[in-house]
């Protein structure tokens, strides 16, 4: 590939993720469905003035870096609520893990025709919900607590799960795992190092940069210093154990962002402004991968397992979960609608594609349009309709502005 269209891509990616950025903020609609819609325009489904399989190999560690960065940034504002719905995201992801893995596969065979170990590989795929596209819609949408949290926890949580339990059945599919018995021992293996690595490079960095003088010209370095211990761990554990960079990144994010202090609250700014970015990238990056061959052989059926995954799966998932917890029925009901898939779901099955075409495995094509696709009507329906749900439901804390003027109202009143 030449040096000159190497650049062309990286700057048609950055320059679209920035106008659409630019679009919503003028506009308020979300964010998550212009970039994904500004990456289809630029990509193969549009004017294809850019192919992400251009970076070969470097596509997949460029989306690992960025992600790694994302996560990061998650598990560094993550904050559960308090007294019985600190068990409540514990019990969604218990829950989901099951009914959602259950419900994909089905649906995915059933419906969109996959076969039972490309089903199995589309439902761990697409079995968490994206924090790249949930936590700016929180963010934008101001949803009253504990609404935000949990939405955030479960799928920042869920996101390595899923991600490392579908490399784990890629690996049965490929045949480099000969048993489900290799799938589980993978699974535990690959999380439990990463959260371990993860924990103690959070504790590292924590402690390196609370020794830091607490000045404003220190800032930059400690921004440095934090990037520099992410990214090392992140590919050190990615060389040791592919996909456990996923959970140390949370991990991470989580220990470091357990340490409040001002030194922390400056740094965590600016990691978020980092983490928009990266998300301002990839996901024009990586909807410039879909073409519209690989959609349109889906279907009805292909459509149908959508709708059965956010229609059914889902509201059943989050109806057990939630039984008995201190939720009211409009709180349940934005939960149980607002599930859309991001990111890290589009760079798995982007890269396992590639791997599956390389192995000579028909159906890759089917598998990374039917998880495309789940992107698509999620981001699209769910992101476009959650602020007005959350409006219609009184869930959205008010402006400034707005509590003022009722207060001076009320004392008028008075």
């Amino acid at each position: 590939m030449s040096e000159d269209r190497l650049g062309l891509l990286w700057g048609v990616t950055i320059a679209s993720g920035a106008s659409a950025q630019l679009i919503a903020r003028l506009t308020s609609l979300p964010g998550v469905v212009l970039l994904l819609a500004s990456g289809l325009i630029v990509g193969r489904a549009g004017f294809h003035w850019i192919e992400p399989l251009d970076l070969g190999s470097g596509l997949g560690t460029v989306v690992g870096l960025l992600v790694s960065l994302v996560l990061f940034d998650g598990g560094l504002n993550l904050r559960l609520p308090g007294g019985e719905l600190k068990n409540a995201v514990l019990r969604i992801v218990l829950v989901r893990f099951v009914v959602a893995l259950i419900g994909g596969l089905l649906a995915a065979h059933w419906l969109a025709g996959l076969n039972w170990p490309l089903a199995a590989v589309f439902s761990a795929t697409v079995l968490a919900t994206g924090p790249t596209v949930v936590n700016p819609l929180v963010q934008q949408m101001r949803l009253r607590a504990p609404l935000g949290e949990l939405l955030e926890a479960e799928g920042l949580v869920l996101e390595p799960i899923g991600a490392v339990l579908a490399l784990m059945l890629l690996e049965l599919v490929l045949g480099d795992l000969q048993s489900w018995q290799g799938v589980a021992q993978g699974l535990v293996l690959r999380l439990g190092f990463g959260l371990l690595v993860g924990a103690l490079s959070g504790l590292f960095l924590s402690e390196i940069i609370r020794r830091l003088p607490n000045e404003t010209d220190v800032l930059g370095l400690r921004l440095q210093l934090s990037l520099g211990v992410l990214l090392l761990m992140f590919t050190s554990c990615e060389a040791v154990l592919p996909q456990s960079g996923l959970p140390a990144a949370v991990a991470a994010g989580v220990v470091v962002g357990r340490r409040p202090s001002t030194a922390f609250e400056q740094l965590d700014g600016l990691i978020g402004q980092l983490a928009q970015l990266a998300i301002t990238l990839l996901f024009p990056l990586l909807a410039a991968d879909v073409s519209w061959q690989e959609l349109s052989p889906l279907g009805l059926g292909g459509v149908g397992c959508v709708l059965v995954l956010m229609l059914l799966v889902r509201p059943l998932a989050i109806s057990v979960a939630t039984f008995g917890l201190p939720l009211d029925g409009a709180q349940r009901l934005l939960i149980t609608w607002l599930a859309p898939r991001g990111i890290v779901t589009a760079a798995i099955v982007s890269l396992f594609s590639i791997r599956l075409e390389q192995a000579g495995i028909s159906g890759a094509g089917q598998l990374q349009g039917l998880v495309f696709l789940t992107i698509l009507m999620t981001v699209g329906l769910q992101g476009l309709s959650a602020p007005w749900l959350a409006k219609k439901l009184g869930l959205v804390e008010l402006e400034p502005a707005t509590l003022q003027a009722e207060a001076i109202v009320a004392t008028t009143v008075e």
